[in-house]
């Protein structure tokens, strides 16, 4: 089971903005946050210090109730650090800011749990694997690998047997909404195989389906994948 149930997102943009909120205070707009991260590092630790308080205290209240079997696989966090070409900071701002804070948590998980952790991060995110799984991720998604540094094969060569592609399955800016059902068909079968190689694998897509997306693609997709399976 996958379970999304802590709010131990640390500095995710989508909530920098308090949109779930009646009347949000403090930093809440999007550049001010980012210009945050550089000039007053301090204020952004005490931050996350309190979110991960506040997350292990719900995940050892959530363990206490639920055990080990009930959950497999719990979301930590869904900051996204690349964008198409680049990244939102550099390894070292992560390893200073963010690093600790992912380990502390991964640390309880791993420690009182058979849980594993999921991070998702968009974009040109390889840069910081090595980080990540220093501080503890098992699992990283969505796998963009239309982005710069993404190609499949060296994620899979470089990371296999220490990291978990949960994604990649097949691209959502392109293939899937525009490609024809062959197109889709082939690029799920080539990186189904890609990715599948000595396991460490869960397929989705790159990211959230489109609203445009044929539903001819869509069902393309996921015969692919049954296709695929039926092989092994």
């Amino acid at each position: 089971m996958f379970a999304s149930l802590v709010n131990t997102n640390l500095g995710d943009i989508a909530w920098v903005p308090g949109p779930d909120l009646i009347d949000p205070k403090g930093v809440r707009d999007v550049a001010e946050w980012y210009m945050l991260t550089a000039s007053h590092p301090d204020v952004v630790h005490k931050i996350f210090e309190r979110q991960v308080e506040v997350g292990i205290e719900n995940l050892a209240r959530i363990h206490q109730r639920l055990g080990d079997d009930a959950i497999d696989v719990i979301f930590l966090c869904g900051a996204d650090f690349g964008t198409q070409t680049s990244s939102f900071c550099s390894v070292r701002t992560f390893d200073s800011l963010w690093k600790p804070h992912y380990a502390e948590v991964c640390d309880w998980i791993h420690k009182h749990t058979t849980w594993k952790t999921f991070k998702h991060s968009c974009g040109s995110s390889e840069r910081f694997f090595e980080s990540m799984i220093d501080a503890g991720i098992d699992i990283i998604n969505p796998v963009q690998c239309s982005a710069k540094g993404m190609d499949p094969r060296m994620l899979k060569e470089k990371y296999k047997g220490r990291l978990v592609f949960w994604g990649g399955g097949v691209d959502t800016q392109r293939t899937l909404p525009f490609g024809t059902p062959a197109e889709v068909r082939a690029e799920v079968l080539k990186r189904c195989e890609i990715f599948s190689q000595g396991s460490g694998f869960v397929f989705n897509a790159i990211h959230n389906v489109q609203a445009n997306t044929p539903v001819e693609n869509m069902v393309a997709m996921f015969e692919a994948v049954k296709e695929f399976n039926g092989r092994r």
